[in-house]
């Protein structure tokens, strides 16, 4: 009897070990810098690698509205209440949150250079509390896109925010390869959403079509930009293909939903325990979807080529 009652002993034990597990809540922190569908998606695939994974989360979802103020807020609120991780929305929000936190886990997505935002030592190896994907996009494919409408276009502009760091790393890439394709880039800055619309105004006569990267401020107003290139009949491509569907003519992009995913799967891998942020390099989402918009072609002016839709992997009509 007196055996008996020693393995059951033993065996509430280890039932309540497991069962202590299981019941686990993490808390974590989210941070995004504004409010649009791309960073929506990411966000929703966090969450749903993370349900996937059977883990018990409770999430504290807070978003800047496009101010640092906030985001530095934001971020503080996070550090004071101990979150167990942080997910941070863009370099921004990132950028905020790792400023003040630096002994909690940093989940980053959405963030186009890690390194040159200062959130890692190297985007090939952490060294610090911050690991993550990034939403680096082939420029290149994307600009090269305004040389298979079949109209002729040298002059291009493009709309961003010189304040984010994301942006302008993108631009100066999108210049490099303007002049490999033969193209002239013209630059419109706007400081805030409101600008946007009078920002693409401003192309208009200059440029023979428009590119928006994935700049947050810019594709928070994206309609403000469909609006013009539709009224002026200026070929619009995209950093993304969430644009796309808001109004945009093509993109060669990522697939913000399967990047949050991606993210979900690093940060599940850092809450077991298995690894540090640290030890981790920043990863890359592979594959990249050709998407067009034939309805906004259409409201551009532009006829796609047949062998261009026939090359998309999705089409919206």
């Amino acid at each position: 009897m007196k055996r008996l009652l020693v393995a059951l002993l033993m065996m509430v034990v280890i039932v309540g070990a497991a069962l202590g597990v299981q019941a686990k809540t993490y808390t974590i922190g989210i941070t995004q810098i504004v409010e649009h569908p791309a960073l929506d998606n990411a966000v929703n695939g966090f969450m749903q690698a993370l349900a996937d994974a059977g883990l018990d989360v409770r999430y504290d979802r807070q978003n800047a509205q496009g101010d640092m103020s906030t985001a530095m807020m934001i971020a503080q609120k996070f550090a004071n209440s101990r979150v167990d991780m942080v997910l941070a929305v863009a370099t921004p929000t990132a950028q905020a949150a790792a400023n003040v936190i630096k002994d909690i886990p940093i989940l980053i997505t959405a963030v186009t250079d890690p390194e040159s935002a200062g959130l890692v030592k190297s985007n090939s190896l952490s060294g610090t509390n911050v690991c993550g994907t990034s939403d680096m996009n082939p420029v290149d494919r994307q600009l090269a896109l305004f040389k298979q409408l079949g109209r002729p276009i040298s002059r291009v502009g493009v709309l961003y925010n010189a304040g984010e760091t994301n942006s302008v790393v993108q631009v100066e890439l999108a210049k490099q390869e303007a002049r490999k394709l033969g193209l002239t880039l013209v630059e419109a800055a706007v400081s805030n959403s409101s600008e946007v619309y009078q920002a693409a105004l401003s192309l208009v006569g200059r440029v023979d079509g428009i590119y928006v990267p994935t700049d947050n401020t810019v594709v928070s107003a994206f309609e403000s930009v469909a609006k013009v290139a539709a009224d002026y009949d200026l070929p619009l491509i995209t950093g993304e293909d969430n644009s796309v569907e808001r109004g945009g003519l093509a993109t060669v992009g990522i697939d913000y939903y399967r990047l949050g995913y991606q993210t979900g799967e690093i940060a599940i891998r850092v809450l077991k325990g298995e690894v540090k942020p640290a030890e981790l390099p920043i990863e890359y989402q592979r594959d990249v979807r050709l998407v067009v918009n034939l309805k906004a072609a259409a409201e551009q002016g532009v006829k796609l080529p047949q062998a261009l839709i026939d090359q998309a992997d999705y089409v919206i009509k």
